[in-house]
């Protein structure tokens, strides 16, 4: 989905920003994105450069190898963006195409607050690539492959710990929308090509503040591009990806609408069942309902314990703990991003049904593209 509102002001870059002007008045034509068109797998795993936004996000859950029932665990993010400049064809190699940045994140219950760090590059010269025949993306010695057996290897090096992880598909491909277009609003032109990869089979190590341990989990993977940017009257989104317990996986997003007490501008959701039959609810029959908010030192108001309606279906998201907000100083962007676990219920004897990640943007200030 046209998520992730860190990626703001590499859009009004890749808009026409003052820096990036093309010269002599010429112009960049972007690719569409257009209902269907049949995603074509080992290719779209990789870069798709004519588009204007992409990006490659893997989101999860992490268990320490001395993990007992109810010892804390941790959430990671690792993310990569390509962002297509508005600067036409040129011989030279110093033309700035295309920039990336990537955002690495640690929650880990121990310590109570997110690690966080970025990186931003011009594509080129081997420091910063994408490929496109296979997912193959890195900036400098940030790392996120996937190999001919189709396990995905990361790995990153940050200053207050370090991701060394497999992660392992054990599910097909999870189209979303209709077959992998996805539509953000009520015009076709608000979408993006979108698939996920929900229950990837971590494993590997976790290095936080010096301490190195092995650990395990589950992870879920978007891949998304797209030419268009949020729909008028659109100041944020929710975003859900949640690994069920019993197998299955959901997604379910709201674009909000600027007046708060508007209905939202548009919602999707798409679940899948452990037996692999998919269900999408009419977008009348969701609704996302804050049962807690947390207010950050930011000054941002995140309504970080949810109730989520899917037709006959509710489940309640609580986060692994309230500061995992982030502020992403190479766009200039501060958000929610973190671990949540998903029950049936909001007492004390509610179940367990998942373990995800819950994404709030827009709730400090309205987000503009």
């Amino acid at each position: 989905m046209q998520r992730r509102n860190f990626i703001q002001r590499a859009l009004l870059l890749a808009g026409g920003g003052m820096s990036l002007a093309p010269a002599h008045g010429a112009t960049v034509t972007y690719a569409p994105v257009t209902p269907g068109v049949a995603l074509q797998f080992p290719r779209d795993h990789g870069a798709h450069p004519d588009h204007r936004i992409e990006w490659w996000y893997v989101t999860g859950w992490l268990d320490r190898a001395d993990h007992v029932e109810g010892a804390p665990s941790c959430g990671f993010q690792v993310t990569f963006f390509r962002v297509r400049t508005p600067l036409p064809a040129g011989t030279s190699r110093f033309i700035a195409h295309h920039l990336m940045f990537a955002h690495v994140a640690v929650s880990d219950a121990r310590i109570g607050h997110i690690l966080h760090e970025e990186r931003a590059a011009r594509a080129g010269f081997g420091l910063a690539e994408t490929s496109a025949a296979d997912t193959d993306v890195l900036i400098r010695d940030w790392r996120l492959r996937r190999e001919a057996s189709a396990t995905y290897q990361t790995l990153v090096q940050a200053k207050e710990f370090s991701l060394r992880l497999s992660l392992q598909p054990t599910q097909p491909l999870l189209l979303q929308g209709h077959a992998g277009f996805s539509q953000k609003g009520p015009s076709l032109e608000n979408a993006s090509y979108y698939y996920s990869e929900p229950h990837l089979k971590v494993s590997g190590e976790l290095t936080v503040r010096g301490k190195r341990e092995k650990v395990t989990g589950t992870a879920w993977l978007d891949h998304e591009w797209s030419s268009s940017l949020m729909p008028p009257g659109a100041s944020g989104w929710d975003w859900l990806g949640l690994n069920l317990d019993d197998g299955g996986a959901l997604m379910a997003f709201q674009l909000r609408a600027s007046n708060a007490s508007a209905p939202a501008v548009w919602s999707s959701a798409k679940w899948r069942h452990a037996d692999g039959s998919v269900w999408q609810p009419a977008r009348n029959a969701m609704s996302f309902a804050p049962t807690r908010h947390w207010t950050s030192p930011q000054g941002g108001r995140y309504p970080v314990q949810t109730r989520i309606t899917l037709g006959e279906r509710t489940l309640f998201l609580r986060p692994l703990f309230d500061a995992q907000e982030l502020h992403a100083q190479t766009m200039g962007n501060t958000y929610w991003e973190g671990a949540v676990t998903a029950f049936d219920g909001e007492g004390a004897n509610a179940k367990r049904i998942g373990r995800g990640y819950w994404e709030l943007t827009g709730y400090g200030t309205p987000l503009r593209i």
